[in-house]
């Protein structure tokens, strides 16, 4: 199939081909329901022919613009003491590993950063996925910069290297556009995914709404 193989310097398309349908997958690594979406969406949308474009953004700035200097579920002690029951639950139906976290939200900027080298080269899929793994799944501090080091480490890379490459100026800026661009398109909270035609789709429990919907 014909798909998407742009970078950060654009699009391309191989042989002049149209792209394959598929959508926008917005993701914070510090969002609890952002765990079960991203370790599902990649492979459910290849079983669908449809192409994922991974988004990693911040969701500090998006949630100081609704007036909240924190996560809503630390805002609202019931409802995150019902997020991570409920997220234990997913996790469980799904097989994926779960523990919480000792720190929520975590500092996820290194992490962002990290994500949009390795989405450029041709990794991001098993990085986001370990990442992920790492944080809900095993309940590290992913906010360490050595936690992230051991991550590169596991999946075979240049952790160094990697690193030095994710701190440039040109990754800092890439990642404040995309979450710019997140704001921009109405984006709150994530998951979120953003199909070819701009219908927005909010949470894990939307994304078969969303892949359906992306597949028309």
């Amino acid at each position: 199939m014909w798909k998407w193989e742009g970078g950060r310097a654009g699009r391309r398309y191989s042989c002049g081909m149209l792209p394959a349908r598929g959508l926008d997958f917005w993701f914070e690594f510090a969002s609890t329901y952002s765990y079960p979406a991203a370790m599902r969406v990649g492979a459910l949308a290849r079983e669908r022919g449809l192409n994922v474009r991974w988004r990693p953004f911040l969701l500090g700035p998006v949630f100081k613009a609704q007036g909240w200097d924190n996560s809503p579920f630390n805002l609202y002690p019931a409802k995150g003491r019902y997020m991570w029951r409920d997220l234990a639950r997913i996790c469980e139906a799904l097989g994926l590993p779960f523990m919480q976290p000792p720190v929520f939200p975590q500092n996820t900027v290194l992490a962002a950063r990290v994500a949009l080298v390795a989405l450029d080269e041709g990794w991001g899929e098993a990085f986001i996925g370990a990442v992920y793994t790492a944080e809900f799944g095993e309940g590290r501090d992913i906010g360490a910069a050595e936690a992230i080091a051991a991550i590169l480490g596991e999946l075979g890379q240049d952790a160094p290297a990697v690193i030095a490459r994710a701190q440039a100026e040109d990754i800092k800026l890439a990642l404040r556009r995309n979450t710019e661009e997140a704001q921009a398109r109405g984006i709150f909270g994530a998951p979120s995914f953003v199909t070819d035609d701009g219908e927005l789709f909010w949470g894990n429990d939307r994304l078969d709404a969303a892949l359906d919907w992306a597949g028309r």
